[in-house]
């Protein structure tokens, strides 16, 4: 159970109600800072909407955050967002594979924007070789845009966690579909 009450529009002043456009429950809980809400909005616009990284990548890269992080929302939401932008199912259970040390068929830039995710999870640095990996198959602003996503996505799962974000009904089906790690 969430530890903010979710709003709905009625709760929030009419200038402040088109943040919940899409009435899900991480902004019915977020509205409760109208501006802090609409600042996340703008960097969470430009990573769907304006970075030049490649939309699959960037959905396989929020995909291994929600996966390593074993966030239920973040990742939930992410496999229905992922597919409509190319992540297939088979690319889900290579990020599990990958998470898990096995090897899969994925490209070695694939591999290496996963290996990113985890690391960023895990810590505050990227390896040489990752780096390096990620310099083999993207130029600068791309891998720039990389790093934005899977940090604005660790800071996104750290906030769901904290608040006890519920997973839609939904979405419960990507969780039965593809679990998370116990």
């Amino acid at each position: 159970m969430a530890r903010l009450p979710y709003l709905d529009p009625a709760d929030l002043a009419p200038e402040n109600r088109d943040l919940l456009a899409r009435n899900v429950n991480i902004y019915r809980a977020m509205t409760h800072s109208p501006d802090g809400t609409r600042s996340f909005l703008v960097l969470a616009n430009y990573i769907r909407h304006h970075s030049r990284l490649d939309p699959r990548l960037r959905e396989m890269a929020i995909l291994q955050v929600g996966y390593a992080t074993k966030s239920p929302y973040e990742y939930s939401h992410h496999i229905k967002i992922g597919h409509a932008f190319g992540v297939s199912d088979d690319d889900i259970r290579a990020i599990v594979a990958e998470t898990e040390g096995r090897d899969t068929t994925l490209a070695p830039i694939e591999k290496a924007v996963l290996r990113a995710a985890r690391e960023m999870v895990a810590g505050t640095e990227l390896s040489d070789a990752t780096f390096e990996a990620l310099e083999a198959g993207l130029d600068k602003e791309r891998i720039v845009d990389l790093l934005i996503t899977i940090s604005f996505y660790c800071g996104v799962v750290r906030f769901l966690g904290a608040v006890k974000i519920d997973v839609e009904d939904d979405y419960r089906q990507y969780l039965e579909a593809f679990p998370l790690p116990t």
